[in-house]
């Protein structure tokens, strides 16, 4: 993330508390102390937030932290939206009513306090069932695509598909070894990994590297670079630094026995009739990196009639994919999470994550081309989910016949 991002969140965190601290101070005008509570209270979280971001050997407790971090501002920014509402009542009917002085009434205090618990109260309760129920309830989904052009020897082939991992945010071993055997029941004839194993460091895989070279797959595991596994996100002692992290990376990849795609392709051929696996790195609108080159990935791949691209970002699916590579049969992302938070049920699908992006989870089909956008399997940052799960998906290829 940007430093000037940082230093604006980081502004607009401290006014939320500026504003919320004067706020609640008149409910507690008989704690004389409230003030000191109050402010060193929020410093140690703030401080526990830097040293989890910033300090290499915290991150065995950052998501602890960064749970209590998400949890205590989600509840202050609604808290201080219920405030703010208040104030504009208040306001509108002062203006109305020609008063100078705030609106009197012995219940207000007693409504602003119970509303005030109910509002801090709720979003703690989901938030923390999020992290204990929702971060590692892994979903299988399945899903079949007919394709024309499908070779007869590939018709029926299984994909089993997992994205952004984010070893340094789990918290749950043993409920990880579970997606993982999830993954290995739908026994998938190959599997992909679409990016961000890590968070920012490759030690972040020090304690997972046992667990995830159990995945394996007749015809192998092909996996990509995401945003997060170029270490951007924060601060290195040098470019070689840097550089090296991005290495010791790629051979934690080589360890898992996963054929990392770096700008390129790999054929997959039975009984002479081949499929294009093609992984870029990663390529992603705005802010985000573009180290992906799919020209040079694609080269060698035309006369080969179905492909299938692995790209860690779904934007890259309109951007390039689309308008420039239209024989691409299907592209394989993650990425966006579904913001770890949202609605599925039956028809009614919501996430904050579909007003930046326009696919942001599950399938999508725009002439003959289809793009899968994978839940993920991990999280960052909120170490949780809710209503979005993570996700195991299992896609079959069958060859469409004209009847």
């Amino acid at each position: 993330m940007k430093k000037h991002l940082l230093l604006t969140i980081f502004l607009v965190l401290i006014g939320i508390d500026q504003y919320l601290y004067r706020k609640t101070r008149l409910f507690f005008r008989h704690i004389t102390s409230y003030f000191y509570s109050y402010w060193i209270s929020n410093s140690l979280l703030w401080i526990g937030f830097i040293l989890v971001r910033y300090i290499e050997t915290f991150n065995v407790i950052m998501p602890v932290i960064m749970g209590i971090f998400f949890m205590v501002y989600i509840s202050k920014i609604i808290l201080c939206l219920f405030f703010f509402c208040v104030d504009f009542v208040d306001w509108i009917y002062q203006k109305q009513k020609n008063f100078s002085q705030p609106l009197k009434n012995p219940d207000r205090k007693k409504f602003l306090t119970n509303t005030s618990i109910i509002l801090t109260t709720l979003p703690l309760t989901t938030m923390g069932y999020g992290i204990i129920s929702g971060a590692h309830d892994y979903s299988i989904r399945k899903t079949t695509l007919k394709i024309p052009q499908l070779p007869a020897t590939w018709d029926g082939i299984t994909i089993g598909q997992i994205s952004d991992i984010h070893s340094g945010s789990f918290w749950h071993k043993t409920a990880v070894q579970g997606g993982i055997d999830m993954l290995l029941q739908t026994k998938p004839n190959i599997i992909f990994f679409t990016g961000d194993l890590v968070n920012n460091r490759a030690s972040e895989m020090k304690h997972y590297v046992s667990l995830f070279q159990k995945i394996k797959a007749p015809l192998g595991v092909f996996s990509i670079l995401g945003n997060h596994d170029y270490g951007e996100y924060i601060q290195w002692s040098s470019p070689k630094a840097k550089q090296k992290n991005i290495e010791a990376l790629c051979a934690i990849h080589r360890t898992l026995k996963w054929k990392l795609l770096k700008n390129e392709h790999h054929i997959l051929t039975s009984n002479n009739e081949n499929i294009a696996i093609i992984g870029v790195e990663n390529w992603g609108n705005g802010h985000f990196s573009k180290y992906g080159d799919l020209t040079k990935a694609y080269q060698g791949t035309e006369q080969i009639p179905v492909k299938i691209l692995l790209s860690h970002d779904p934007s890259h699916w309109d951007a390039v994919v689309r308008k420039n590579f239209q024989d691409i049969t299907l592209t394989l992302s993650g990425h966006t999470h579904g913001f770890q938070f949202g609605i599925e049920m039956g028809p009614i699908r919501w996430s904050p994550a579909q007003y930046r992006y326009p696919q942001w989870a599950g399938l999508y089909q725009k002439g003959t081309q289809y793009l899968y956008v994978n839940r993920g399997f991990g999280y960052i940052g909120y170490p949780g989910r809710i209503g979005i799960l993570p996700e195991i998906t299992l896609i079959t290829l069958k060859k469409q016949t004209n009847l």
